[in-house]
C-alpha cells in the first residue's frame, strides 16, 4: 500500500500541468482568442511556449467550437505516465492549465482528446479494461463523454463496432457524426485508417479508407475536416517524405473517392518522425501538430560546455522533445487540385 501511495503521488507531481514548468512566477495573465498567442501566418509558430507547449512531450490539442476550452496532452517517462490537460477562458481570463478530472488516473493511458464539431461529444484514447463488459486486462480503446450543461459526464467506452479486440485510437469526428479512427491489430498488420458512418444513433460497420488514405509503411492519427472536404494524415515510409513520418493531405471527390496524397512540404515536414498529430482549429485558422524541433540557437550555447546552459536548454520546448506547433490553414485551399477549386 505504501509503494502504491508512492506511485500515486509521484505521478500526481509529474503530471500536474501548474507544475509541469516549476515557473518561479504567478501565472501570466492571459486574454483573448488561443490563450491570447499572436497567431501564426504561413510558417510554422511554437503555439503558447511555457504554457502548452513545455518542457516534457507535448502532443494532441482539442478545443470545443467556441474556443473557450483547450485541451492538450502532457506525457513523461516514455509514455509512463499521460494525462490530457485542460485551460479554460473564465470571465476573459484563461485558467492555469491542470490534469482534466477523467485523466488523473496514472495507471492509464490518456491520449488523443477530440471534441466533435457540435461541441456535444468529447472522445479520446484510454487502454484501461472496459468493466461494464466484464473486461480485465488493458485494451486501447475511444472512449467518450457527453456534454452536461457546462461540464463533461461521465467517460465511458465507445463500443462495438468501433471497438474491438485490436487497438483503436485518434478519433476524428466530422458533422453528421462520421468517425475517421485508427485501427492496429495486435497480430501485426499495420496501421489502418478507417471511416465508419452515424445513422440514427448508431455506428455502421468502419469500412477500411482506400490506398490514397493508407498509404507508405504506415500510418496514423488521420484528422478529417468536419465537412469531409479534406485528410490529413501522418504517414510513415513514402518516398516523397522528407524524414520518416511526415503530414499528406488528401482531399475527397464528388464521387467520394480520394485525391493522391501530397506531402505538406518543409514549413511543416522535417527529417524527424515524430509527426503524427494533425488538428485544425474548430474555425478552420489554423493547422496545429505535433514535432520534435531542435532550436538552432543552443548549437552554439553548447560549445560553452556549461551544466547551467544544459538546464536551460532541457527546461525549454525546444529541446527534442515534441511540442504542439501551428500555423496558417492558407495551404489547404493552395494545394487542393483545380478540379476541385470553385
Amino acid at each position: 500500500m505504501k509503494n502504491l501511495l508512492l506511485i500515486v503521488l509521484v505521478s500526481s507531481i509529474l503530471l500536474s500541468c501548474s507544475e509541469c514548468e516549476k515557473q518561479e512566477k504567478s501565472f501570466p495573465l492571459l486574454k483573448g482568442e488561443y490563450l491570447g498567442q499572436t497567431p501564426p501566418g504561413n510558417e510554422p509558430e511554437l503555439f503558447a511556449p511555457g504554457i502548452v507547449s513545455g518542457r516534457f512531450y507535448n502532443r494532441d490539442i482539442a478545443m470545443t467550437p467556441d474556443g473557450k476550452e483547450i485541451y492538450f496532452c502532457v506525457i513523461a517517462s516514455g509514455y509512463k505516465y499521460t494525462a490530457i490537460c485542460e485551460t479554460k477562458l473564465l470571465d476573459g481570463v484563461w485558467t492555469e492549465p491542470e490534469v482534466s478530472a477523467f485523466s488523473k488516473d496514472p495507471g492509464y493511458r490518456y491520449i488523443e482528446p477530440f471534441i466533435s464539431p457540435d461541441g456535444k461529444r468529447f472522445f479520446f484514447l484510454c487502454n484501461k479494461p472496459d468493466t461494464a463488459k466484464g473486461e480485465t486486462e488493458l485494451d486501447t480503446d475511444i472512449w467518450v463523454m457527453d456534454r452536461e450543461g457546462d461540464k463533461w459526464g461521465n467517460a465511458y467506452n465507445l463500443g462495438e463496432p468501433i471497438n474491438t479486440a485490436d487497438d483503436e485510437f485518434f478519433p476524428s469526428v466530422t458533422n453528421d457524426g462520421t468517425i475517421y479512427f485508427t485501427r492496429a491489430k495486435k497480430d501485426k498488420g499495420g496501421d489502418q485508417i478507417f471511416r465508419a458512418k452515424l445513422a440514427n444513433g448508431k455506428y455502421q460497420g468502419p469500412e477500411k479508407l482506400p490506398v490514397q488514405i493508407n498509404s507508405g509503411k504506415a500510418r496514423y492519427n488521420a484528422f478529417i475536416a468536419p465537412d469531409e472536404s479534406y485528410c490529413i494524415v501522418p504517414v510513415f515510409g513514402r518516398e516523397d517524405s522528407y524524414g520518416a513520418t511526415d503530414y499528406y493531405i488528401s482531399y475527397i471527390k464528388p464521387d467520394d473517392t480520394w485525391t493522391e496524397p501530397i506531402n505538406l512540404g518543409s514549413k511543416i515536414n522535417t527529417k524527424g518522425w515524430q509527426e503524427y498529430s494533425p488538428y485544425v482549429s474548430p474555425d478552420g485558422k489554423y493547422f496545429f501538430f505535433m514535432a520534435a524541433r531542435d532550436n538552432k540557437q543552443w548549437e552554439d550555447s553548447f560549445k560553452v560546455n556549461s551544466i547551467d546552459k544544459m538546464r536551460e536548454y532541457y527546461d525549454s520546448p525546444t529541446n527534442g522533445l515534441p511540442s504542439i506547433y501551428w500555423v496558417s490553414t492558407s495551404f489547404i485551399e493552395e494545394l487542393k487540385p483545380d478540379e476541385l477549386k470553385k
